[in-house]
């Protein structure tokens, strides 16, 4: 389990279910195929693949996985098969067809096709990190994070979880970090930014591979940009691109990190909790540092 994104919600510390009630809660709502005229489905599945049950526990971390499948009917063929019937009627009928009945022989065909739709399946994964009181899903999407927190919250019949949200903002800290040409704590510049202006139509610079401290860049800054996207490398053991929102995108994990869960795992379930285990730490530990440096997360 390694996350190449990552939305975070902070919980109640003191009131998180323990591993054997959230399994029994997702039991409940688990995964099934698309019934006949179900555009979709989705439940919980089995957390990791070598283990019959929708929490995989690894330490003080648990993980769970949330699974869709999509019924696909492309445009074009139900475009293609209401042209044919409207073409019919008026060859037979000798008349037009109206607004109103072009979208029941719309409704119609479609209701026909569905059944035999092709699928795709989709998987959304989630870990619990119960010593810092944190949801961390492997998404930066709001849309797909909150959807995977309704969900576990409709099987547990609630879940005091929120957003994350500190004293200082991530751009306004990443921005000053930029001016000042030095990250604070185990934090370092990767090579990628992405800044953007004020207004309406707002300016937005993107940079890659770049020397983030190299003058060209900062001018940016100085003439009034703000930084919304900054790569980092934190403690040597993470580099990432932090969002304004909390969010990370292109997680890599280095090689101290990797290498220390391959010497821990002989097999697919020791492999597994040693990897859960170790990204746990890191991208906790890591937010909260993160969390520190931005004035520690509002109550």
């Amino acid at each position: 389990m390694w996350f190449k994104q990552a939305s975070f919600f902070i919980l109640d510390k003191g009131n998180i279910p323990d591993t054997a009630s959230i399994s029994a809660a997702l039991s409940g709502m688990p995964f099934t195929h698309c019934a006949g005229l179900d555009w979709f489905s989705e439940g919980f599945a089995d957390a990791v693949s070598f283990e019959q049950a929708p929490v995989f526990k690894a330490g003080n971390t648990a993980s769970i996985a949330l699974k869709r499948e999509d019924k696909v009917l492309p445009a074009a063929v139900v475009r293609d098969l209401l042209d044919e019937k409207i073409a019919k009627i008026a060859d037979e009928e000798g008349r037009n067809v109206g607004r109103r009945e072009k979208q029941e022989l719309k409704e119609q065909i479609t209701d026909d096709l569905l059944p035999r739709a092709f699928t795709k399946t989709s998987r959304t994964e989630a870990v619990v990190d119960y010593k810092r009181g944190l949801l961390i899903v492997d998404s930066a999407s709001a849309k797909v994070a909150e959807n995977l927190l309704v969900k576990v919250r409709e099987a547990l019949g609630g879940l005091n979880a929120k957003l994350p949200a500190t004293k200082q903002s991530p751009s306004s800290l990443m921005t000053g970090w930029m001016l000042q040409g030095a990250c604070a704590g185990r934090f370092e510049f990767d090579s990628s930014c992405e800044m953007r202006g004020a207004g309406d139509v707002a300016p937005v610079v993107k940079v890659a591979k770049q020397d983030l401290t190299a003058e060209e860049v900062v001018r940016h800054l100085k003439a009034g940009k703000t930084v919304t996207r900054l790569g980092l490398v934190w403690n040597e053991r993470i580099a990432f691109v932090l969002n304004d929102d909390f969010t990370l995108r292109s997680i890599q994990y280095l090689d101290t990190i990797q290498e220390a869960a391959q010497d821990e795992g002989e097999d697919s379930a020791s492999l597994a909790a040693a990897s859960q285990i170790l990204m746990v730490e890191a991208l906790g530990e890591m937010m909260e540092e993160l969390s520190g440096l931005l004035g520690g997360w509002n109550d």
